[in-house]
């Protein structure tokens, strides 16, 4: 399947394109509300700006793929594979944004919006999170080893359990709302 052919069958009212291969395809700035992708191969994609409200994204192989001020409010993306993915200003937000168990190994989410998310044993290993929204997000058993979280606001977070081991916290507003020094 290529991306003309999901946009013309999504317009003619197709939802579920589970398990569909679309490696490398340009679906920038597309509106894909509410479509099941669960288990789709987006590796490489580009999906900048694409409004993906709603979405199942779950299981999906998105390595690599551009999400770059892509809204995905209320996506369930638990166990997507999202190494190397380019989330900046992405929108995360929303206590239905289900990123469980996904895998953020060293992805760009500078400056995105994951206030109230989901984020229970997801993998941020390497990932960058400066001035990143994760207000109020769910971090319990995450793995934050080595990422970069400077100026991020965490207030409110739940870190109970998460692995933080050399974490860059400076300039973070802490769960507690205290800001750690630059």
């Amino acid at each position: 399947m290529d991306a003309y052919e999901l946009i013309e069958r999504y317009a003619a009212g197709e939802r579920d394109f589970s398990e569909a291969r679309l490696a490398y395809v340009n679906l920038n700035a597309v509106r894909l509300s509410l479509v099941n992708l669960s288990g789709a191969s987006l590796f490489a994609s580009h999906l900048a700006r694409a409004e993906l409200v709603g979405a199942n994204l779950s299981g999906a192989n998105l390595v690599g793929a551009n999400l770059v001020g892509a809204c995905l409010q209320s996506a369930c993306l638990s166990g997507a594979s999202l190494t190397g993915a380019n989330l900046r200003g992405a929108d995360l937000s929303g206590s239905g944004t289900d990123l469980r168990k996904s895998n953020l190994t060293w992805a760009e989410l500078g400056e995105a919006n994951l206030a109230q998310a989901c984020l229970v044993g997801a993998v941020l290993v390497g990932a960058h999170l400066e001035d990143a929204n994760l207000a109020g997000a769910n971090l319990r058993g995450a793995d934050l080893t080595d990422a970069r979280l400077s100026r991020a606001d965490l207030s409110g977070a739940d870190l109970s359990d998460a692995v933080l081991t050399a974490a860059d916290f400076s300039g973070v507003l802490m769960p507690d709302g205290n800001k750690r020094e630059e």
